[in-house]
Protein backbone atom coordinates (compact mmCIF):
# COMPACT_ATOMS: atom_id res chain seq x y z
CA UNK A 1 0.00 0.00 0.00
CA UNK A 2 0.97 3.63 -0.49
CA UNK A 3 0.43 6.39 2.07
CA UNK A 4 -1.50 9.58 1.33
CA UNK A 5 -0.22 12.54 3.32
CA UNK A 6 -2.36 15.54 4.25
CA UNK A 7 -0.54 18.84 4.15
CA UNK A 8 -0.62 21.49 6.87
CA UNK A 9 -1.62 24.89 5.51
CA UNK A 10 -0.22 28.16 6.80
CA UNK A 11 -1.86 31.43 5.81
CA UNK A 12 0.84 34.07 5.36
CA UNK A 13 -1.73 36.79 4.69
CA UNK A 14 -1.11 37.18 0.98
CA UNK A 15 -0.16 33.57 0.21
CA UNK A 16 -0.88 30.08 1.51
CA UNK A 17 1.94 27.59 2.04
CA UNK A 18 1.12 23.90 2.47
CA UNK A 19 3.73 21.66 4.15
CA UNK A 20 3.65 17.90 3.51
CA UNK A 21 6.87 16.73 5.10
CA UNK A 22 8.00 16.37 7.77
CA UNK A 23 4.74 14.55 8.61
CA UNK A 24 3.83 12.46 11.65
CA UNK A 25 3.53 9.38 9.41
CA UNK A 26 6.45 10.11 7.04
CA UNK A 27 9.35 12.16 8.35
CA UNK A 28 11.31 12.13 5.08
CA UNK A 29 11.31 10.77 1.53
CA UNK A 30 14.83 9.54 0.89
CA UNK A 31 17.07 12.51 1.78
CA UNK A 32 14.19 14.99 1.28
CA UNK A 33 13.18 16.19 4.76
CA UNK A 34 10.93 19.14 3.88
CA UNK A 35 8.32 19.79 1.17
CA UNK A 36 6.50 23.11 0.94
CA UNK A 37 3.97 24.03 -1.76
CA UNK A 38 3.81 27.83 -2.21
CA UNK A 39 0.60 29.23 -3.65
CA UNK A 40 -0.74 29.46 -6.23
CA UNK A 41 -1.04 33.10 -5.22
CA UNK A 42 -2.02 36.31 -6.97
CA UNK A 43 -0.52 39.59 -5.74
CA UNK A 44 -1.70 43.14 -6.38
CA UNK A 45 0.81 45.74 -7.54
CA UNK A 46 3.11 46.71 -4.67
CA UNK A 47 2.52 43.42 -2.87
CA UNK A 48 4.42 40.13 -3.00
CA UNK A 49 6.94 38.05 -1.09
CA UNK A 50 9.61 39.77 0.97
CA UNK A 51 11.51 37.25 3.11
CA UNK A 52 14.41 38.93 4.92
CA UNK A 53 17.79 37.22 5.34
CA UNK A 54 17.66 34.02 7.40
CA UNK A 55 20.16 31.21 8.03
CA UNK A 56 20.36 27.51 7.14
CA UNK A 57 22.69 24.67 8.14
CA UNK A 58 22.97 20.99 7.25
CA UNK A 59 20.75 20.98 4.16
CA UNK A 60 20.32 22.03 0.55
CA UNK A 61 17.35 24.23 -0.31
CA UNK A 62 15.78 23.33 -3.66
CA UNK A 63 13.47 25.95 -5.19
CA UNK A 64 11.44 25.22 -8.34
CA UNK A 65 8.71 27.48 -9.73
CA UNK A 66 5.68 26.89 -11.95
CA UNK A 67 4.72 30.56 -12.19
CA UNK A 68 6.20 33.90 -11.16
CA UNK A 69 9.75 34.78 -10.10
CA UNK A 70 11.79 34.96 -6.89
CA UNK A 71 14.87 37.10 -6.38
CA UNK A 72 17.50 35.02 -4.54
CA UNK A 73 20.31 36.79 -2.67
CA UNK A 74 22.76 34.98 -0.38
CA UNK A 75 25.84 35.43 1.79
CA UNK A 76 28.04 34.05 -1.02
CA UNK A 77 26.98 37.16 -3.02
CA UNK A 78 24.79 35.22 -5.45
CA UNK A 79 22.02 37.58 -6.59
CA UNK A 80 19.68 36.37 -9.34
CA UNK A 81 16.10 35.72 -10.31
CA UNK A 82 14.56 32.23 -10.28
CA UNK A 83 12.04 31.68 -13.07
CA UNK A 84 9.70 28.76 -13.87
CA UNK A 85 11.56 25.57 -14.71
CA UNK A 86 14.92 26.78 -13.35
CA UNK A 87 16.65 24.90 -10.54
CA UNK A 88 17.91 26.90 -7.57
CA UNK A 89 20.05 24.61 -5.37
CA UNK A 90 21.73 26.11 -2.30
CA UNK A 91 23.98 23.87 -0.19
CA UNK A 92 24.00 25.36 3.30
CA UNK A 93 26.68 23.08 4.71
CA UNK A 94 28.07 24.65 7.89
CA UNK A 95 26.00 27.77 7.31
CA UNK A 96 24.57 30.16 4.74
CA UNK A 97 22.16 33.12 4.82
CA UNK A 98 19.75 34.17 2.06
CA UNK A 99 16.78 36.38 1.33
CA UNK A 100 13.83 35.68 -0.97
CA UNK A 101 12.15 38.70 -2.51
CA UNK A 102 10.91 40.04 -5.85
CA UNK A 103 12.38 42.63 -8.19
CA UNK A 104 10.84 46.13 -8.31
CA UNK A 105 9.83 45.39 -11.90
CA UNK A 106 7.77 42.36 -10.81
CA UNK A 107 6.18 44.18 -7.88
CA UNK A 108 5.09 47.22 -9.89
CA UNK A 109 2.16 45.31 -11.43
CA UNK A 110 -0.21 42.48 -10.56
CA UNK A 111 1.65 39.15 -10.57
CA UNK A 112 1.47 35.49 -9.57
CA UNK A 113 3.65 33.04 -7.67
CA UNK A 114 3.42 29.26 -7.59
CA UNK A 115 6.13 26.77 -6.77
CA UNK A 116 7.80 24.32 -4.44
CA UNK A 117 10.62 24.55 -1.95
CA UNK A 118 12.21 21.33 -0.74
CA UNK A 119 15.04 20.66 1.65
CA UNK A 120 17.54 17.85 1.13
CA UNK A 121 19.41 16.74 4.23
CA UNK A 122 23.16 16.45 3.82
CA UNK A 123 25.09 13.29 4.71
CA UNK A 124 26.85 13.50 8.06
CA UNK A 125 30.27 13.97 6.45
CA UNK A 126 28.94 16.96 4.48
CA UNK A 127 26.97 18.75 7.20
CA UNK A 128 29.90 21.02 8.02
CA UNK A 129 31.12 21.46 4.44
CA UNK A 130 31.61 24.87 2.88
CA UNK A 131 28.37 26.33 1.50
CA UNK A 132 27.88 26.49 -2.24
CA UNK A 133 25.23 27.47 -4.75
CA UNK A 134 24.01 26.35 -8.17
CA UNK A 135 21.48 27.89 -10.54
CA UNK A 136 20.59 25.79 -13.58
CA UNK A 137 18.33 27.35 -16.26
CA UNK A 138 15.45 25.14 -17.35
CA UNK A 139 16.92 24.59 -20.82
CA UNK A 140 20.05 23.05 -19.27
CA UNK A 141 18.14 20.37 -17.34
CA UNK A 142 17.96 16.93 -19.00
CA UNK A 143 14.74 15.94 -20.78
CA UNK A 144 13.40 12.40 -20.96
CA UNK A 145 10.61 11.50 -23.39
CA UNK A 146 9.21 7.99 -23.58
CA UNK A 147 5.80 6.31 -23.96
CA UNK A 148 3.63 9.33 -23.17
CA UNK A 149 5.97 10.67 -20.48
CA UNK A 150 7.68 14.05 -20.87
CA UNK A 151 10.07 14.54 -17.97
CA UNK A 152 12.54 17.19 -16.87
CA UNK A 153 15.20 15.85 -14.48
CA UNK A 154 15.68 18.56 -11.88
CA UNK A 155 18.24 16.84 -9.67
CA UNK A 156 19.94 13.50 -9.15
CA UNK A 157 19.87 10.47 -11.43
CA UNK A 158 16.90 8.73 -13.06
CA UNK A 159 16.04 6.84 -16.25
CA UNK A 160 19.65 6.83 -17.44
CA UNK A 161 20.18 10.60 -17.08
CA UNK A 162 22.00 12.71 -14.47
CA UNK A 163 21.17 16.36 -13.74
CA UNK A 164 23.97 18.99 -13.74
CA UNK A 165 23.97 19.86 -10.02
CA UNK A 166 26.42 17.66 -8.05
CA UNK A 167 24.40 16.10 -5.25
CA UNK A 168 25.83 14.55 -2.11
CA UNK A 169 23.51 11.53 -1.79
CA UNK A 170 21.48 9.16 -3.95
CA UNK A 171 18.29 10.94 -5.02
CA UNK A 172 15.98 11.85 -7.89
CA UNK A 173 13.65 14.80 -8.49
CA UNK A 174 11.63 15.19 -11.69
CA UNK A 175 8.90 17.33 -13.23
CA UNK A 176 6.74 14.80 -15.13
CA UNK A 177 4.08 15.58 -17.72
CA UNK A 178 1.96 12.52 -18.52
CA UNK A 179 -0.30 11.99 -21.52
CA UNK A 180 -3.69 10.44 -20.81
CA UNK A 181 -3.21 6.70 -20.25
CA UNK A 182 0.57 6.94 -19.80
CA UNK A 183 2.13 4.69 -17.16
CA UNK A 184 4.95 5.76 -14.86
CA UNK A 185 7.49 3.37 -13.36
CA UNK A 186 9.54 4.57 -10.40
CA UNK A 187 13.29 4.96 -10.98
CA UNK A 188 15.75 2.84 -9.02
CA UNK A 189 15.28 0.05 -6.53
CA UNK A 190 14.96 0.06 -2.74
CA UNK A 191 14.46 3.82 -2.71
CA UNK A 192 11.72 5.77 -1.00
CA UNK A 193 9.59 7.83 -3.39
CA UNK A 194 6.73 10.33 -3.48
CA UNK A 195 4.39 11.66 -6.13
CA UNK A 196 2.82 15.10 -5.91
CA UNK A 197 0.02 15.92 -8.34
CA UNK A 198 0.16 19.46 -9.75
CA UNK A 199 -2.42 19.23 -12.54
CA UNK A 200 -4.85 16.62 -13.81
CA UNK A 201 -5.86 13.29 -12.29
CA UNK A 202 -3.49 10.44 -11.48
CA UNK A 203 -4.49 6.86 -10.62
CA UNK A 204 -2.29 4.96 -8.20
CA UNK A 205 -3.27 1.31 -7.69
CA UNK A 206 -6.65 2.14 -9.20
CA UNK A 207 -7.40 5.03 -6.84
CA UNK A 208 -7.75 8.51 -8.43
CA UNK A 209 -5.85 11.49 -7.01
CA UNK A 210 -6.49 15.13 -7.88
CA UNK A 211 -4.27 18.18 -7.33
CA UNK A 212 -2.70 18.54 -4.71
CA UNK A 213 -2.32 14.97 -3.50
CA UNK A 214 0.95 13.81 -1.92
CA UNK A 215 1.48 10.08 -2.28
CA UNK A 216 4.33 8.34 -0.42
CA UNK A 217 5.66 5.04 -1.78
CA UNK A 218 7.72 2.78 0.50
CA UNK A 219 10.80 1.07 -1.00
CA UNK A 220 9.16 -2.36 -1.18
CA UNK A 221 6.11 -1.11 -3.10
CA UNK A 222 5.71 -1.27 -6.91
CA UNK A 223 2.53 0.75 -7.49
CA UNK A 224 0.54 0.93 -10.71
CA UNK A 225 0.74 4.62 -11.70
CA UNK A 226 -1.40 5.74 -14.64
CA UNK A 227 -2.57 9.16 -15.88
CA UNK A 228 -6.38 9.17 -15.94
CA UNK A 229 -6.20 12.56 -17.69
CA UNK A 230 -3.23 14.55 -18.99
CA UNK A 231 -1.45 15.46 -15.79
CA UNK A 232 1.64 16.98 -14.27
CA UNK A 233 3.32 15.22 -11.35
CA UNK A 234 6.43 15.92 -9.30
CA UNK A 235 8.41 12.75 -8.60
CA UNK A 236 11.03 12.66 -5.86
CA UNK A 237 12.89 10.21 -3.67
CA UNK A 238 16.11 8.42 -2.95
CA UNK A 239 17.99 6.60 -0.23
CA UNK A 240 17.29 7.75 3.34
CA UNK A 241 20.15 9.22 5.36
CA UNK A 242 18.90 8.33 8.83
CA UNK A 243 17.23 10.48 11.46
CA UNK A 244 17.62 14.23 11.27
CA UNK A 245 16.70 16.89 13.83
CA UNK A 246 14.89 19.90 12.38
CA UNK A 247 14.44 23.20 14.20
CA UNK A 248 13.42 26.35 12.34
CA UNK A 249 15.77 26.52 9.33
CA UNK A 250 18.36 24.17 10.76
CA UNK A 251 18.83 20.46 9.99
CA UNK A 252 21.41 18.26 11.69
CA UNK A 253 22.15 14.71 12.75
CA UNK A 254 23.30 16.04 16.14
CA UNK A 255 21.12 18.33 18.29
CA UNK A 256 24.24 20.07 19.58
CA UNK A 257 24.91 21.39 16.10
CA UNK A 258 21.49 23.03 16.05
CA UNK A 259 22.07 24.59 19.47
CA UNK A 260 25.34 26.03 18.18
CA UNK A 261 23.58 27.43 15.10
CA UNK A 262 20.98 29.11 17.32
CA UNK A 263 23.72 30.80 19.32
CA UNK A 264 25.63 31.77 16.18
CA UNK A 265 22.57 33.43 14.62
CA UNK A 266 21.68 35.20 17.85
CA UNK A 267 25.24 36.53 18.18
CA UNK A 268 25.57 37.57 14.52
CA UNK A 269 28.26 35.04 13.63
CA UNK A 270 26.82 33.99 10.27
CA UNK A 271 28.17 35.73 7.17
CA UNK A 272 25.68 38.46 6.12
CA UNK A 273 23.89 38.91 2.81
CA UNK A 274 25.76 41.83 1.16
CA UNK A 275 23.86 45.10 1.39
CA UNK A 276 20.96 43.71 3.45
CA UNK A 277 20.72 44.71 7.10
CA UNK A 278 17.24 43.45 8.00
CA UNK A 279 17.21 39.85 9.24
CA UNK A 280 14.63 37.42 10.61
CA UNK A 281 15.30 37.08 14.36
CA UNK A 282 15.74 33.74 16.08
CA UNK A 283 12.26 32.45 17.04
CA UNK A 284 11.19 32.04 20.64
CA UNK A 285 12.16 33.73 23.90
CA UNK A 286 15.65 35.17 24.21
Amino acid sequence: MVTILTGKETDLGNMTVCRFIPHRDVRAVGPFVFFDHMGPARFAAGDGIDVAPHPHIGLATVTYLFDGAILHHDSLANHLEIRPGDLNWMNAGRGIVHSERETPEVRQSDHSLHGLQLWVALPEDAEDSDPDFYHIPRDDLPLIDEAGLHMRLIAGTAFGKTAPVPVKSKLFYLDVHMDEGAQLLLPGENQQAALYVIEGRLRVDGIPHDPFAFIYVAPEEIPDIVAETPCRVMLLGGMPLGHRHIWWNFVASDKARIEQAKEDWLRGRFDPVPGEDDVIPLPGPR
